[in-house]
């Protein structure tokens, strides 16, 4: 795995559930026609009031008004990311609006499993409470190869959990390109 391109950060707290990412009445958008499936990056952290669980205060919109790609590629969250539903469509959202990797202290399990199986963004683990150090806007960059975060704005380095057995799905692109890899499915 290679180093994530360099990014903005957007910090989050803990328990940002799926609600928060992407609003249930904005799962009626298709996943398939690719006019729709904007509106995953422009409703992405959008309709939540900023002072509700997990949210940044300040009025920071992740995605600005009228616009499909949010100007933050790397999100920085507490405990529990992406607790709620199952829905698929939260990993998804995100990477609609241009995330790449997440980086929390934990995740809700289905969470994890459906950013990964789906290839939409690479969900990292920190080793300390990163989402009270990092800023938004802070210029940073995952060194996955080192299991580092390193932030250029703060010119500070933080360890990062191995991502573990789920690299060779990552560097696969999803779970059905890494089945047909490992001839678990037919080309």
């Amino acid at each position: 795995m290679q180093k994530i391109t360099p990014g903005k950060a957007f910090v989050l707290g803990d328990d940002v559930d799926t609600d928060q990412i992407i609003p249930a009445q904005y799962l009626v958008y298709s996943l398939e026609k690719p006019e729709e499936r904007r509106e995953y990056g422009r409703r992405c952290l959008s309709s939540v009031p900023m002072t509700q669980s997990g949210l940044p205060e300040g009025d920071i919109p992740f995605v600005r008004e009228n616009e499909y790609v949010s100007d933050y590629q790397i999100i920085i969250a507490g405990r529990n990311f992406g607790c709620g539903s199952s829905r698929e469509h939260a990993p998804f959202a995100l990477r609609e609006a241009g995330v790449l990797a997440v980086v929390a202290e934990s995740y809700a399990r289905i969470f994890f499993r459906n950013a990964v199986n789906g290839g939409y963004l690479v969900p990292f683990e920190c080793e300390e409470r990163l989402c009270e150090t990092v800023r938004t806007g802070d210029r940073v960059e995952i060194d996955a190869e080192r299991n580092l975060l390193v932030n250029r704005t703060q010119g500070t380095e933080h360890p990062l959990r191995p991502i573990g057995d789920v690299a060779a799905i990552i560097a696969a692109g999803d779970i059905f390109a890494y089945a047909r890899q490992a001839g678990l499915l037919p080309e």
